[in-house]
């Protein structure tokens, strides 16, 4: 197989991405082109943060091609059906080589141990013998969260979700009441109710995430309510986590903060060490919050809201 590669500015991406589908491509991914670069820009899209366009200031569009179709027919369809205002300036094109992308993606991802409470566990690793069994959770014994990577963020790998797992097993007492905001693949929410926490409510602005979250609750055998942020009910909550990145938790503190119930628990992460203060001040105005712990360059802030 052949991936037809094209570069288009903000307005065209996806116009573009539309006509190459029409045109018969097996599928299209949209990257930024100046990713890696001074130039890399982030997109945000919690409320009040979502772009107009959902794409880059210059953007990479990749189109996976079937075998015997020629990109430059591709092209000519794409021109001639007016959807994309693109004129085939800047492509290229580049071979996928032969694989077994499942066994090789499944590869990559291993039982992930955080701390001394809690497996990560992939399906394809169940019954690993390398994996130590599951033990009493009342207890304190050893947690199996079986996770598959999927499209929603959080497969357990990175430090920010670290962080907030072994926050978790250290500080759930049991019972009580949850928000997990920012939920993605549900990881959070999943943990706090294995490790004995109450109800529990799993929020994200992506419905794919949401999905995930139920998929992988369900998987897992714990009980959680997934949905979109306008679904959330009023009331607060025990222990409010929210793993995103500091630009929407800033924007977020009011909410987040109000949803903490009196003498509950506030986990952020998503924080570089360098915008672990400001953070903190966004949240001042409710609570003190503190680095609890930090990893690779990344925090998890802590706070408690007084009486």
């Amino acid at each position: 197989m052949r991936e037809l590669v094209l570069i288009c500015p903000e307005a065209q991406a996806e116009a573009l991405s539309d006509a190459l589908i029409e045109a018969g491509v097996l599928s299209v991914s949209v990257e930024d082109a100046d990713g890696d670069t001074d130039a890399e820009q982030p997109l945000f899209g919690e409320p009040g943060l979502e772009p107009d366009v959902q794409a880059w200031r210059n953007n990479r569009v990749v189109a996976l091609l079937p075998d015997g179709l020629d990109p430059e027919l591709i092209l000519e369809q794409v021109q001639d059906s007016g959807a994309a205002d693109y004129r085939g300036g800047d492509w290229t094109l580049r071979d996928v080589p032969d694989a077994d992308w499942v066994r090789l993606t499944q590869a990559q991802f291993q039982p992930i141990q955080v701390g001394d409470r809690i497996w990560i566990v992939p399906s394809w690793h169940r019954g690993n013998p390398d994996v130590p069994a599951v033990q009493d959770q009342a207890a304190g014994g050893l947690v199996h969260i079986e996770l598959d990577p999927g499209l929603a963020f959080g497969t357990g790998s990175h430090p920010t979700t670290h962080l907030c797992l072994e926050w978790l097993a250290g500080n759930v007492r049991g019972g009580e009441t949850v928000l997990d905001y920012g939920c993605g693949s549900g990881i959070l929410a999943i943990a706090a109710r294995m490790l004995g926490a109450g109800r529990t409510l799993a929020v994200d602005i992506d419905e794919q995430a949401v999905q995930s979250t139920r998929y992988n609750a369900q998987v897992n055998r714990v009980e959680l309510e997934a949905m979109l942020p306008d679904d959330l009910p009023d009331g607060q909550f025990r222990l409010v986590v929210a793993n995103i990145l500091s630009n929407p938790l800033k924007v977020l503190a009011p909410m987040l903060a109000n949803r903490v119930a009196p003498h509950g628990h506030l986990v952020l992460s998503g924080v570089l060490e360098r915008q672990a203060q400001e953070v903190a001040q966004a949240y001042a105005p409710w609570m003190e919050m503190n680095v609890w712990r930090a990893r690779e360059g990344w925090v998890c802030l802590h706070g408690q809201r007084p009486a």
